[in-house]
């Protein structure tokens, strides 16, 4: 665990962190294989399967493709496991999907208000998620914290995708923080790997998403059962 750091800007990612993901996304992520299997109930499990999710149980593999991965690959994936749906079309009709989820999807708290608090403290935030860009906005509005967001990347924004630094960099760019005075806050290796890649001052782990705290400790400063404990932690990310 490291000490404190001169911490001005955290940047989130958004399914698992801000939003619980079994709530969110198990029922998300059957529907997509139904797409993707075109209705044959049998291939969709496998699907699933491939992708790394457990078509009974829901159990979710840290860091696989329907934990970490964003529109393209998990269609890309779904396509290389079975799917005779086309690439292009199976990722236009899963981020059309997902951005409709946002409409269903459960927060860890009061969203709005956590933000605001962060906002009221001086802290520059912003989320950087492997969703499409449309969905990320859809849920900030939705839950009310739009207007405490200095930046929003999702994997069709133009900064790359995780773990590859870019969206940090954008966030950087976007608010004037160095990367050091930047904390990275996720639920996968993924979103704690773009930090490092980045040189982020921190990098924090919750457990509201795909990742256990076996999976995430090797690359976290610190793992956190959820966001709201962050609050405490902020009396060590000094503003310098």
């Amino acid at each position: 665990m490291s000490g404190p750091r001169h911490i001005k800007g955290i940047l989130f990612d958004k399914d698992g962190t801000l939003l619980d993901y079994d709530e969110s996304w198990l029922p998300v992520n059957r529907e997509l294989a139904r797409i993707a299997a075109q209705g044959d109930p049998l291939l969709a499990d496998r699907l699933l399967s491939a992708c790394g999710m457990d078509p009974v149980s829901g159990h979710i593999v840290p860091d696989s493709l329907l934990a970490a991965g964003n529109t393209r690959q998990i269609s890309e994936g779904l396509v290389a496991a079975g799917s005779t749906v086309d690439v292009g079309e199976l990722t236009a009709r899963l981020d059309e999907l997902f951005s409709s989820a946002a409409e269903f999807s459960v927060p860890v708290t009061d969203l709005a208000g956590f933000f605001a608090r962060l906002h009221q403290r001086g802290f520059k935030l912003g989320v950087a998620s492997s969703d499409n860009e449309r969905s990320i906005r859809q849920t900030a509005e939705r839950f009310g914290f739009a207007t405490y967001v200095d930046y929003i990347a999702g994997y069709d924004s133009g900064f790359g995708s995780k773990p590859e630094p870019g969206m940090v960099l954008g966030f950087c760019a976007a608010t004037g923080l160095l990367p050091e005075e930047v904390a990275i806050v996720g639920d996968n290796n993924h979103d704690l790997h773009m930090g490092l890649n980045a040189g982020t001052g921190l990098r924090i782990a919750v457990l509201t998403g795909t990742g256990s705290r076996e999976s995430l400790a090797a690359a976290a400063d610190h793992v956190l059962d959820d966001i709201t404990a962050l609050e405490t932690l902020l009396p060590d990310l000094q503003l310098a």
